[in-house]
């Protein structure tokens, strides 16, 4: 019991840092989200390009950086681009990274969703005179993001946990702050276990939230 109440007082003492590399952490998951998403439509749109080159060129882009561990690609933009005279700071190649990672698995929920849709009603809307980029606003991606919703949100809650290899890359997100509170303390097992508890508790609230939206637009239509 004394060994956690000192390990508590750590914390308290250590508090500032550690809450900033909270911050920096939700901030990392919230823009690699963002632009995730962005990405994954941008890429989305492409693969269903009619031009054959366009589309194996975009169907390659998903295939390397889903088949592609994501630490290999922030060591090789963090530690090898510098030797080729173009160091950037970690912030920069943690957003790069996950967001072009991100983007692929985005894409791929996307275009499996619409796989699924009445191919008849995108035909029809072409019989109408609606342009390929009319097509695909007003038909094609909203119901791609609606069936994509499940697949989008998880996601996210990727996109947090997996935020925490940032710190191989010298970033000072939460775990690197954890990881330097464990040094300091020795206590290995208590700072983890703390660790853990944060994630789950912030996974806990996007898991709510993202059944909450999913409750509201996958409800039937009436």
């Amino acid at each position: 019991m004394t060994s956690w109440i000192s390990f508590l007082q750590e914390v308290l003492l250590y508090g500032p840092q550690i809450l900033q590399g909270l911050g920096n952490t939700l901030l990392l998951a919230v823009i690699i989200s963002f632009n995730g998403l962005v990405g994954g439509i941008l890429v989305f749109y492409l693969t269903l390009s009619p031009r054959s080159v366009v589309r194996r060129l975009t169907d390659g882009y998903i295939s390397f950086f889903i088949g592609t561990p994501l630490i290999v690609l922030l060591f090789l933009m963090y530690y090898g681009l510098p030797q080729w005279g173009l160091p950037l700071s970690p912030l920069t190649v943690a957003v790069l990274g996950f967001t072009l990672n991100v983007a692929a698995y985005n894409a791929r929920y996307l275009r499996t969703a619409y796989n699924g849709l009445d191919q008849h009603e995108l035909e029809a809307a072409r019989a109408q005179g609606f342009s390929g980029m009319e097509v695909f606003r007003y038909i094609t991606l909203p119901q791609t993001l609606r069936l994509s919703v499940p697949a989008l949100t998880n996601q996210v809650i990727l996109n947090l946990k997996d935020s925490s290899v940032a710190f191989l890359i010298q970033y000072t997100e939460f775990f690197a702050e954890v990881q330097e509170l464990a040094t300091r303390t020795f206590q290995y097992f208590k700072a983890y276990l703390l660790a853990g508890l944060v994630y789950l508790l912030l996974v806990s609230i996007i898991v709510f939230a993202a059944r909450r939206l999913e409750m509201a637009i996958l409800r039937p239509l009436r």
